[in-house]
């Protein structure tokens, strides 16, 4: 088993792409004080893929949103590519974000008047800096590697559930994110779509050398990662690495 706090056994020679140092989270509500995360130390390398697996209400969702610099902690401090975001502005955090990191939620969040084609290319169109013929180039060649060229031109509605959330990995890639985070990415899925979604993921991990962090309550998915960190009321109960057989 790593450290908890730096992962050292599975990322010996790779660079930080994470820390998470004393993170707590805290939440008012009705005079009341909650607190979600716990004193979270964590490190995680570049090209790891990671489970954050356990109950509802463990913190996981929490942790991976300060992961995601969509929300900061109460106290202690996170580092993302190696950006100190308790320290940044507000502006300087959305670039960031926006530059390093991709989503894929439960639910798959697509524009329904867009064609599948048009839904990946669309991170490209909204933050700039490819051209349209490029950016076209890169949708199709996504669509491709998530098995969907032939559907390119459907839009949602016309897309079953499966094919819904290949879509929206494959446009969470657009702009070649150094880390992709999913949050429950198989929840509405059936078993025999969220093995391939499953697959997808270790496959594009392998070819692209992208960080990825999964929360999943679905044990089967937390056996298939390499490494498991099981939380629990709002701490890091246990960081295993398991030997995966592909």
């Amino acid at each position: 088993m790593p450290d908890t706090a730096d992962g050292a056994a599975v990322g010996a020679g790779r660079s930080v792409i994470v820390s998470l140092k004393n993170v707590r989270k805290q939440y008012e509500h009705e005079g009341k004080t909650l607190e979600v995360l716990r004193g979270i130390d964590l490190r995680i390398h570049t090209g790891e893929m990671v489970c954050l697996w356990g109950p509802s209400g463990a913190g996981k969702s929490t942790l991976l949103h300060l992961i995601g610099t969509l929300d900061l902690p109460s106290s202690g401090t996170v580092e993302l590519d190696g950006n100190l975001v308790t320290k940044l502005s507000a502006s300087r955090v959305a670039a960031l974000r926006n530059r390093a990191i991709g989503f894929v939620f439960q639910f798959h969040h697509l524009l329904p008047e867009f064609t599948a084609l048009e839904n990946v290319m669309m991170p490209g169109m909204i933050h700039g800096g490819m051209a349209k013929a490029e950016l076209r180039d890169r949708a199709e060649e996504l669509l491709k590697e998530v098995k969907l060229s032939h559907r390119a031109s459907h839009r949602p509605s016309e897309l079953s559930g499966g094919e819904q959330q290949r879509v929206a990995l494959a446009r969470a890639l657009t702009l070649r994110p150094k880390l992709l985070l999913a949050d429950e990415p198989t929840g509405n899925l059936d078993t025999d779509n969220s093995a391939q979604i499953h697959e997808l993921f270790h496959d594009l991990n392998l070819r692209h050398g992208t960080t990825m962090v999964l929360v999943t309550h679905n044990p089967e998915l937390s056996r298939s990662l390499p490494r498991v960190i099981k939380m629990r009321d709002g701490h890091i109960e246990s960081d295993e690495t398991q030997v995966i057989v592909r």
